[in-house]
């Protein structure tokens, strides 16, 4: 005999849990969206994240690279702006994210926090991020700093995503890269192929099953809730 739980609403409760993780899943390819953080003609987030998708695409996925170039700042300009509608229809579309962002200050960049800062947790009855893979990458103009990385990895779980253990930080990204723009050959390539390499992997593990894994008692009984009320009201 189980003990008994007085404060728990037994019928809200998810007991199937292995039924609902053994359903088939989709065959597509893990469709993945990068966003960088720097508008410079010579972006080095920007360089990384072409880098990523590269390496993404070659283990299978397919990749979407977002343009921050012309995206408002956050409530300076209406949710049906153009570059708005962008990204927040490329948003839907992925089944995980990167994110890179230069440091500035200790932080990440202005241009890469507005980009988040335009999806919104909710659109409706959809979340538009939450359960989706996360992977996390930055570029330093000094030495190898973790600061932005840590920010966006707290970013990324208010968000509700599943941000992956791995992460990539460069130093001295303008050594990183030739003339090009493609990245040499380092200790810093080889993690960020480690990074791309777990996200996939990630990914694959989860589609299907992220709406699944997010479903959350508090929200079921919430919308027991406000469903009891509704059929209330209409019978009045």
């Amino acid at each position: 005999m189980h003990p008994e739980l007085p404060n728990i609403e037994s019928a809200l409760l998810d007991l199937q849990g292995l039924e609902q993780l053994a359903r088939p899943v989709a065959q597509h390819k893990p469709r993945i969206l990068l966003l960088y953080g720097s508008n410079r003609a010579r972006s080095y987030s920007r360089l990384l994240s072409e880098e990523a998708a590269r390496l993404l695409e070659q283990f299978g996925a397919e990749t979407r690279i977002f343009n921050p170039a012309g995206l408002p700042l956050p409530d300076d300009a209406p949710e049906d702006h153009p570059k708005v509608q962008e990204l927040r229809e490329l948003v839907l579309w992925s089944e995980g994210m990167v994110w890179c962002s230069p440091e500035r200050h200790g932080a990440m960049s202005a241009v890469f926090k507005a980009q988040v800062d335009w999806i919104p947790l909710s659109m409706g009855a959809v979340r538009p991020s939450q359960g989706k893979t996360l992977a996390l990458m930055q570029v330093c103009g000094g030495s190898q700093s973790f600061n932005a990385l840590n920010q966006m990895r707290v970013l990324g779980r208010w968000m509700r995503m599943f941000t992956i253990p791995n992460q990539s930080s460069v130093a001295k990204a303008f050594l990183e890269f030739d003339d090009a723009g493609r990245m040499k050959p380092s200790a810093y390539y080889d993690r960020v192929v480690d990074v791309m390499e777990e996200l996939v992997k990630f990914t694959l593990l989860l589609r299907g099953h992220a709406g699944y894994l997010v479903d959350r008692y508090s929200e079921r009984k919430e919308s027991a809730e406000q469903l009891s009320q509704r059929v209330n009201q209409a019978s009045i």
